[in-house]
């Protein structure tokens, strides 16, 4: 990644996260904070070791509740101003938080769970970026990989898996959800496409400026979620999925309870 970014051209672009304050809470995240001398820290250190000048889009990775918003924002604009970053952008934030980042400095893009068996956004947050103007960047669009179809009610999670921790992925709520992934696999069928694929092709088919963030340490993984840009999902299979899966009552939160409690601050 170092000598990658020391040498990046002009349509390489790096993203980072800004940690949040975490404190008090029992799963193991970086406890950190955003005040404005911690977030200067942190672009700093990150630019030294990834010998870059510039971030192309910082993420406050979550909105912490003893910082003011409009002073995360206002010093992310004190390092535009500098050049050392680019862009700013919120994770799982709320409208109210949204709104307040933006009348500071433009957020470019928020970063928030968004897929099939995850649609809370479309009610307050999805209206609010189209308003202002931001673009969406859902994580887990796959569902933590239970939308690829591969992840069934009898899966065993390696112990140091954070699934485990999940109440969505109990084998009780695994097994009430494979209606998902069913209604997927049907759709897919008539496309040759796998249910990874028309997952993230029913995603790209929301919204022009909905880019779905997807992680995957294999090749061929790769490889097949790029695939998703040549599925060409029509009015009936985009109406078909919308009918199945709001009969489809998603058993389990995404969450445990207390990391719920940091989102949509």
């Amino acid at each position: 990644m170092k000598r990658w970014s020391a040498k990046r051209s002009c349509r390489s672009a790096i993203k980072s996260k800004l940690p949040p304050n975490l404190a008090g809470i029992s799963i193991p995240l970086p406890a950190c904070t955003c005040r404005p001398d911690h977030i200067k820290a942190a672009v700093n250190g990150s630019l030294r070791r990834l010998k870059t000048d510039y971030i192309d889009l910082l993420y406050q990775h979550r909105v912490d509740p003893n910082v003011p918003m409009e002073e995360v924002a206002g010093t992310v604009k004190e390092l535009i101003a500098e050049g050392k970053v680019r862009h700013f952008g919120l994770s799982e934030a709320g409208t109210a938080s949204i709104r307040r980042a933006h009348m500071v400095q433009p957020v470019a893009a928020l970063q928030s769970e968004y897929s099939l068996w995850t649609r809370e956004p479309e009610h307050e947050i999805i209206p609010t970026l189209e308003e202002l103007g931001i673009g969406l960047v859902p994580y887990s669009p796959l569902g933590n990989g239970f939308l690829t179809g591969t992840i069934e009610a009898a899966t065993i999670f390696d112990r140091s898996d954070f699934r485990n921790s999940i109440p969505r992925f109990t084998p009780e709520a695994r097994k009430a959800n494979q209606a998902l992934v069913d209604l997927l696999r049907a759709i897919g069928e008539r496309h040759g496409a796998t249910p990874a694929q028309v997952a993230l092709a029913w995603l790209l088919a929301q919204k022009p400026w909905i880019v779905p963030l997807f992680g995957t340490r294999k090749l061929d993984r790769l490889e097949e979620n790029l695939g998703a840009l040549s599925v060409a999902l029509t009015v009936g299979d985009l109406d078909e999925i919308e009918d199945v899966s709001s009969s489809i009552k998603v058993q389990g939160d995404r969450y445990p309870e207390e990391m719920l409690r940091r989102s949509g601050l």
